[in-house]
């Protein structure tokens, strides 16, 4: 089951997303780090009221960010669709133990209806460079690469913009 997060969900949250961390830099994805993402941005998109978690007989699985504001960092990106109404997809995440099991398909499901109902042209994120399982995952469901941002805070490796247009 797909809902809006609550205060309780946050600990289950870091928990995932530490989990995540650790698991992505055993495998040479320095994508997230002790540091972010952070408690207090995830206390934020509650605050924003765009955090989801998915969850099986009650326990937290993953999460994801589902927003319609875009982020400066994103205004030099070369869109596909016009930028009036566009979603943006943050910190999608899945229990390293949960993975293979649909959950991010799921979520990603849920953003993609969610974002179209609200009338949106297209949905965004952005996804780390050397994290090749995330860009097979959304180039399978039709979103196309667009330009490159940098968070020189997590990595000097780029981040790869990717665009769904409905």
């Amino acid at each position: 089951m797909i809902r809006k997060a609550l205060t309780d969900d946050l600990s289950d949250i870091i928990k995932i997303t530490q989990a995540c961390a650790r698991h992505m830099i055993g495998q040479g994805i320095f994508q997230w780090n002790e540091q972010y993402p952070s408690l207090a941005a995830f206390e934020k998109d509650l605050e924003n009221d765009e955090l989801y978690v998915i969850e099986e007989q009650g326990k937290v699985k993953g999460a994801i960010v589902i927003s319609t504001r875009m982020d400066d960092i994103y205004a030099p990106i070369k869109w596909i669709a016009d930028t009036s109404l566009n979603g943006y997809l943050h910190r999608l995440c899945v229990h390293p133990e949960s993975q293979g099991k649909g959950y991010a398909r799921q979520l990603l499901d849920y953003a993609e209806d969610l974002l179209k109902k609200q009338g949106c042209l297209s949905v965004r994120l952005d996804t780390f460079s050397k994290n090749l399982r995330n860009q097979r995952l959304y180039e399978a469901r039709g979103y196309k690469k667009r330009d490159d941002v940098y968070f020189l805070h997590k990595s000097p490796d780029p981040f790869h913009c990717y665009e769904l247009v409905f």
